[in-house]
């Protein structure tokens, strides 16, 4: 009888091990997710602005054309995006698309006057800020998801239960080169 005791006693606590361990990896799961979201929220909230920069440029720079074009290409792609690789992508697109329109806004001194495009130009910064840190933390969420599914016994669970790895918000390798700077006259 003692050893049946002893039997469904060390069966309870490999269940109530094993449950914690998959409740641990729902919830690491479930941070990425909402990690991820908050990102969403922000291409979302830079999308919405986009358009009024866009107008507010095109009033005064009629002729950059292929450059609207590209911002309005790129933002349709964010929104399209169906899962968050498609939507990294995109974004990093959109961030070089946004540049360059910031860069022939820069060749116009009355537009950099204008209130309404330094209203939407600081609200695009602090935009661009709030979704670099998104990222980072949805690159410590994710790091933190990934390394319990790498380590024991933790993987054994998370094999068995169809866990799978989330993927790291990246830099292009465009971003990462470093910039030229050149003070020649």
């Amino acid at each position: 009888m003692i050893a049946i005791l002893i039997i469904i006693a060390v069966i309870v606590v490999l269940v109530l091990i094993v449950a914690g361990i998959y409740n641990g990896l729902v919830k690491s799961r479930m941070q990425t997710k909402e990690a991820w979201a908050q990102i969403d929220v922000q291409l979302k909230r830079r999308n919405d602005l986009i358009p009024n920069l866009v107008e507010t440029v095109k009033g005064y720079a009629a002729h950059e054309k292929t450059t609207f074009d590209a911002v309005t290409e790129a933002r349709a792609k964010v929104a399209g995006a169906s899962n968050p690789s498609e939507a990294m992508e995109a974004s990093n697109v959109l961030s070089g698309a946004l540049g360059r329109l910031l860069a022939v806004a820069e060749a116009y001194p009355q537009l950099q006057a204008n209130t309404n495009f330094m209203q939407l130009q600081t609200e695009l910064t602090n935009t661009e800020d709030k979704i670099s840190v998104t990222r980072q933390l949805y690159n410590s969420a994710t790091a933190n998801y990934n390394t319990k599914l790498q380590t024991f016994p933790t993987n054994l669970i998370a094999g068995m239960m169809g866990f799978k790895e989330a993927d790291f918000f990246e830099t292009p390798e465009a971003e990462k080169a470093i910039p030229k700077v050149d003070f020649g006259v």
